[in-house]
């Protein structure tokens, strides 16, 4: 292997981590046609069809794949090595372009990240709030912060927040006129407020345990919210049962505007986690992020 065929391996590694000539030029800083030049001169060195390249989208063939798979860890290390190098001479600088609910940003993110662009001001946050679960190399975000029921197999999580529990929620006027459920199966008497995270996604059904038994109960009612927000303030107007993190609805219920019901039936469970996948480079503001993050935080 020639000395120059280094750099064009990872020219193809990045290309197929992205899966688009133009997405990968952006991101190394060069032509869209010194990306096409240099996989076609990779292919040559090799003797192997690397990519099936459309005018549309960019895919792995059988031999791509296998050369991958080589090179991500010994890349993976290089990558780690020179983050370290850096960190040794310079404070942590660039931009972190991070995805997260709602709540786990008000609740969780914020507190930390407020304190961090004021240390570090050469760091700059890209936050996006939105319910859904993000494909994170598809968006290009560094990281996501989801609960840890959510966060797929093939990613590191690193737990960010303390435990968590579930409140079922409602007016004093509500549980008044309706009564209070004592059970999970009470509920199918009640106008249940759902949450669906993503449109083609089923309702989530709301998750219950006590003394051992699991009971997971579908709802339905009058309406289905994607955030959790907008699903408080129906709650809040009267018209049914909200199932949320407690942290999003705690000073309501020490005011008394909610009472909070089935609480035995709502045990602690692992809270938010920070989210990446293990192929891509962790910088060193992101790396000072995760560890802010999972610092105690009174």
């Amino acid at each position: 292997m020639q000395r120059d065929d280094w750099g064009d391996l990872a020219v193809f590694a990045a290309v197929a981590e992205e899966m688009n000539f133009t997405r990968t030029a952006v991101r190394l800083g060069i032509s869209q046609s010194a990306v096409s030049h240099t996989i076609r001169r990779l292919e040559t060195s090799v003797g192997l069809k690397l990519l099936n390249r459309t005018s549309r989208r960019v895919s792995l063939t059988d031999a791509g794949d296998k050369l991958l798979a080589t090179l991500q860890p010994g890349l993976a290390r290089i990558e780690s090595r020179i983050e370290e190098l850096r960190a040794l001479g310079d404070a942590p600088r660039g931009r972190v372009r991070l995805t997260a609910s709602k709540a786990a940003a008000r609740t969780v993110l914020m507190p930390v990240l407020s304190q961090v662009v004021r240390d570090y001001p050469d760091i700059q946050i890209e936050l996006n709030v939105d319910a859904r679960l993000s494909n994170l190399a598809e968006e290009r975000f560094d990281a996501g912060i989801r609960l840890g029921e959510f966060v797929g197999p093939d990613m590191i999580a690193v737990p960010v927040g303390p435990p968590l529990r579930m409140a079922a929620v409602a007016t004093p006027d509500y549980f008044r006129a309706r009564g209070l459920p004592e059970h999970p199966s009470d509920l199918d008497a009640h106008d249940c407020l759902a949450l669906r995270f993503h449109p083609h996604a089923t309702t989530y059904a709301w998750e219950f345990e006590n003394a051992g038994e699991e009971i997971v109960k579908p709802v339905s009612g009058p309406f289905i919210f994607s955030e959790g927000d907008i699903c408080i303030e129906a709650a809040r107007a009267g018209h049914g049962i909200a199932f949320v993190t407690e942290p999003e609805v705690i000073d309501a219920i020490e005011s008394g505007a909610l009472w909070r019901v089935l609480t035995d039936w709502c045990p602690p469970f692992e809270g938010y986690h920070l989210f990446y996948p293990d192929r891509r480079r962790v910088s060193s503001a992101l790396r000072l992020v995760i560890d802010r993050l999972k610092q105690p935080h009174s």
